[in-house]
């Protein structure tokens, strides 16, 4: 049966009503140095006297044991934070005889005899002293030891206490518990808190905000005012998430050292050195980032709604699996081209052999292909404008191999495709360049539905079903990457915005527009008369000669004058610059670009997340014997509720069981190889992830 509330909230102050979180409250009679009285969700659980100096510490361990916010309890009590933090680790370091120590015991004789005779069993001098040098000595010892075993070095230029998991408290619940798998996963196979302190120093946290918003797909700072602030601290290792102004704050921080390039390159070498993306085959392709606010800036072409729109193009490179290898933010259009020739060039050094480059028609071009051709890049690709007829003229006996890609039949074969490219300028018959592609037709039996791809695979043993498989497996009824991270992460995500003018500031010329609107007009009007021309009958004199004002006669004279005006019009527009700067005309407003400083951090986090969740869903198949779900299964256990603790040498993070058998089966399995990887955070403390009931049961 609940105990009653032995206080009226009408007697109560609110003065001295302190909510300490969790749904615990306090209660002080006498302000503080009376009586305290602590509930949790308006049950009584404790009462102490505040003058009892003993009763005074242990009530304010055990409180904190219970969840309380150390922040809120100190204001209370009108108490430091570290003397919170001093009384706690007095008491596990040296029980709760240590935590009383300096206390004066009462007038009872029994009691002054029983302390008297164990002086000698207790620790002496000043604890405060004592616990300092005991967490520098196991921050050091730990840091060695991870140093040796790793081989590297925790960064040195932040304060120990300002890490993130600096904090030591018992066992405290959080929401947000299932996504530590993220950070687990992050820490270990690619440095992540490290390479992130290492650039960017006490301007850390905002990755670890990221990082829950990109988990949880939170689209923006705003939101974060929605969620559990204490609860997500806890999980990020920061304490007590700040206000929504305080992580803009922390943002513009980060932004403003513009250190977001060299970020990324230390992050996509570290992928590719240690193998955590594929080497073979590199998919390129764009995402269009919208803009709809008042700046002007260039257009991009919007593929679902098949209209050119104000925004950006985000160009990104994965592999085979989807892992995102690398990625640009160009304003407008972009260039798609330029894109997959630099990435491989970019990277070479780091590479054994140049990856085959797998990309849409958008890239489809003679002068392209010669390009990669000359320069040793191998490529595969869908072939544009392929002919409509000779597809559907090939014979069922042409298709000699087939393979079952996503439960679809097909069934391919290739042969040779001449290309012939002619520099601009260049002579047709003297400097023509002819090379030979490999044409795959891709005949979809599901759909009955057919296609071709070009390839040039240069050192690469790609047979026909490889390279009909490649193109088909990020294009064809499969997994695409843009697709998936939409439904999942906050891709479109724009932190925050800053404007400067353009440095391309031209356009296409409106008076060529105008001409031509007018070039279109006027052969439109000379169709008609010449159609009107051959229909009338020339009236004609006795003599047989034409009469000069027959209909035939006029329609010839208006003829000669369209015939006349367009060659004027023609020799106008010769006469003009295909582009021209808007500066230089009248009722134009200057081009903006859009400071992708900001983006490039977000979407540094949302790739780390992205290619983490990658990661894990490998490890998770083996576990889950039902394909289809594994990844529903994945997002499941990242949005589990849970429980933190955080200890000198630990950080436990215990996640709710799922309901269903084979389920919670796999739930486990997947935290205990999480827990096998020994991640240990930058301050050298273990990250460890289990699965289980809540410890604050009684």
């Amino acid at each position: 049966m609940a105990q009653e509330n032995l206080f009226s909230e009408e007697m109560i102050s609110p003065s001295l009503r302190h909510d300490l979180g969790l749904g615990l409250r306090m209660e002080l009679e006498d302000g503080k140095k009376g009586r305290a009285t602590l509930y949790r969700h308006g049950i009584l659980i404790k009462t102490v006297d505040l003058r009892d100096t003993a009763a005074k510490r242990l009530f304010v361990v055990e409180t904190v044991e219970l969840g309380a916010v150390k922040q809120y309890l100190a204001g209370a009590l009108g108490i430091s934070r570290q003397t919170i933090d001093n009384y706690v680790e007095a008491k596990c370091h040296f029980g709760v005889e240590g935590l009383i120590h300096s206390y004066s015991p009462s007038a009872s004789k029994g009691l002054r005899r029983q302390r008297e005779a164990h002086a000698g069993q207790r620790v002496k001098g000043n604890k405060s002293h004592q616990l300092a040098d005991i967490r520098q000595q196991e921050k050091t010892v730990v840091a060695k030891e991870l140093e040796r075993q790793q081989g590297f070095d925790f960064p040195t230029d932040i304060p120990a206490d300002a890490q993130p998991y600096n904090d030591i408290h018992g066992w405290q619940p959080s929401r947000y518990a299932g996504i530590f798998i993220y950070l687990i996963t992050l820490v270990k196979r690619w440095n992540w808190l490290s390479l992130i302190i290492g650039y960017f120093g006490l301007a850390y946290p905002i990755f670890l905000v990221f990082s829950l918003m990109s988990a949880l797909n939170i689209r923006s700072t705003e939101q974060l005012k929605n969620i559990w602030h204490t609860e997500a601290g806890l999980i990020l290792g920061l304490g007590r998430l700040p206000s929504v102004e305080k992580v803009r704050e922390w943002f513009h921080n980060a932004a403003s050292r513009r250190l977001s390039q060299l970020l990324l390159t230390a992050y996509f070498r570290h992928q590719l050195k240690t193998g955590l993306v594929g080497l073979w085959l590199w998919f390129t392709d764009g995402h269009l980032l919208p803009y709809s606010g008042g700046k002007k800036i260039r257009p991009a072409f919007h593929t679902q709604r098949h209209l050119m729109v104000p925004g950006r193009m985000n160009q990104v490179t994965c592999d085979t699996n989807g892992r995102v290898v690398d990625f640009v933010i160009e304003d407008g259009q972009g260039d798609m081209r330029s894109r997959i020739s630099d990435v491989t060039t970019k990277w070479s050094k780091e590479l054994p052999m140049c990856p085959v480059s797998i990309f849409d028609r958008e890239g489809h071009g003679a002068e392209f292909f010669w390009k990669l051709v000359c320069d040793q890049k191998p490529f595969v690709t869908w072939e544009k404008n392929a002919d409509r007829k000779k597809l559907t003229a090939l014979t069922e006996d042409q298709f000699t191999v087939g393979f079952e890609l996503n439960r679809k039949q097909y069934v391919v074969f290739e042969d040779a495709k001449s290309v012939t490219y002619v520099p601009e300028g260049a002579n047709p018959k003297t400097e023509a360049h002819t090379f030979t592609l490999r044409r795959i037709y891709i005949w979809n039996k599901t759909s009955d539905r057919r296609t071709s791809g070009l390839a040039w695979t240069g050192d690469w043993e790609m047979n026909t079903v490889d390279c009909a498989h490649t193109i088909l497996s990020r294009w064809g009824a499969s997994e695409n990457t843009f697709k998936h991270m939409q439904e999942r992460h906050p891709v479109n995500y724009q932190p925050g915005f800053a404007f400067t003018d353009s440095e391309r500031q031209d356009i296409a010329n409106p008076a060529i527009k105008k001409i031509d609107r007018q070039i279109k007009q006027a052969n439109k009007e000379l169709a008609t008369h010449y159609k009107a021309h051959n229909r009338t009958k020339d009236a004609l004199k006795k003599d047989g000669t034409s009469r000069d004002n027959s209909k035939k006669r006029k329609l010839q004279e208006k003829i000669d004058v369209f015939e006349a005006d367009i060659v004027r019009l023609k020799e106008e527009r010769s006469r003009l610059s295909e582009r021209v700067d808007v500066s230089t005309l009248e009722d134009y407003a200057s081009f903006q670009t859009i400071d992708n400083e900001g983006k490039y951090l977000f979407d540094f986090v949302l790739t780390s997340i992205w290619n983490a969740r990658k990661e894990m869903v490998d490890w998770l198949r083996p576990m889950y014997n039902n394909d289809n779900e594994v990844v529903d299964l994945f997002y499941t256990i990242t949005r589990c509720q849970g429980w933190v603790k955080s200890t000198q040498t630990e950080v436990v993070v215990r996640l709710e069981p799922l309901q269903q058998p084979k389920r919670r089966s796999a739930q486990e399995q997947l935290c205990r190889k999480l827990t096998g990887l020994s991640a240990r955070v930058t301050n050298g403390k273990r990250m460890v992830i289990e699965v289980g009931e809540s410890p604050l049961k009684k």
